[in-house]
């Protein structure tokens, strides 16, 4: 039997207003979370943020303090005759680019960390540099050949506010209360995508990628911490196909395999569909007894609607399907 990957369930609780400052002017108070808002809407609904991780595999983070505009490069504090060049570098590279900041702006007079991540398996890591200038940045080596190598995960939370209201509603009050072991563990970040899944987080240097994550993440922080996913708030791993990541979110489901590199994905093929806007794929997974094969299939949503704040016209999300092929005697 096909089983639809993910349930979108559990809520979470409504934090108090919270004010995001533009780069120019007073603080604005964003609100609450009304009904109206992406978050709010996607929780009743109960859309699921399974498959839903970014094809990023590297990554540059920026430490910089103060306020982000939607643009978080270009509206900030960063040299701006550094961030056109940067914005080009990266996109030539394939290389992701978040601002970071530490939650309440904690040791905000430093400021000028940054970060190269890779999350290629066989080759994660993540190294942390100090700059001189913005202007380092653009010479620099992207390829963890300079830094201090990170020894503990890093968090990083969407709190994006001026990119969509729900990520700095949801997501800043968990970096300040997410109990990870030290102060560098956990960031503030720009925009993440998946707007509507808030709170979200990628923990870094694997890539993956969660939502809706509940209360504190101390769970989530926990999972980490022994090696392993938590499993009902993850969206997937960066990198990995979409169909792939529903593939192999249910098969952890199944057979209970929540190690950081249990069953990766080792073919994506695409399947004989129907037609119209459903898609089908065979996927392959690497198990410790073998093979392990999922059929796959995504579909729209049945109801269309706002999926951003921001959003002015209703649209359709994919939902995911998958069924394991079970062994024959």
């Amino acid at each position: 039997m096909m089983e639809r990957v993910g349930t979108g369930s559990g809520r979470i609780d409504e934090p108090a207003p919270d004010p995001v400052e533009g780069v120019s002017g007073p603080s604005r108070p964003l609100g609450r979370l009304g009904p109206d808002r992406c978050s709010v809407r996607a929780l009743e609904r109960g859309d699921s943020p399974v498959a839903t991780a970014s094809p990023a595999q590297r990554w540059l983070l920026i430490e910089q303090p103060g306020p982000w505009g939607r643009d978080a490069l270009v509206e900030s504090r960063f040299d701006q005759s550094v961030a056109p060049e940067l914005a080009r570098r990266s996109r030539a590279e394939n290389v992701r680019l978040l601002l970071v900041r530490r939650p309440d702006e904690r040791l905000a007079d430093s400021g000028r960390r940054w970060a190269y991540a890779d999350s290629r398996p066989g080759r994660e890591g993540l190294w942390w540099s100090v700059r001189a200038t913005d202007a380092d940045l653009l010479t620099a080596p992207w390829d963890g050949s300079v830094g201090q190598r990170a020894d503990r995960p890093v968090f990083l939370v969407c709190a994006h506010g001026s990119h969509d209201a729900c990520c700095a509603l949801r997501g800043r009050p968990l970096a300040r209360s997410m109990p990870a072991p030290g102060p560098a563990d956990v960031w503030e970040c720009s925009h993440l995508g998946g707007d509507r899944f808030a709170a979200n987080v990628v923990v870094l240097p694997h890539g993956f990628y969660y939502g809706q994550v509940p209360g504190d993440g101390a769970e989530l922080v926990r999972a980490h911490e022994r090696g392993q996913v938590a499993l009902p708030w993850l969206r997937g791993r960066a990198g990995v196909p979409p169909a792939g990541q529903a593939a192999q979110h249910h098969a952890r489901g199944v057979l209970g395999l929540l190690g950081l590199d249990d069953l990766p994905v080792t073919a994506v093929r695409p399947a004989a569909s129907p037609g119209g806007d459903v898609e089908r794929w065979t996927v392959t997974m690497a198990g410790p007894d073998g093979q392990v094969v999922a059929a796959v299939e995504s579909r729209p949503s049945t109801v269309a609607d706002r999926l951003t704040c921001r959003a002015t016209h209703p649209a359709h999300s994919r939902t995911w399907h998958v069924a394991l092929d079970q062994p024959s005697d």
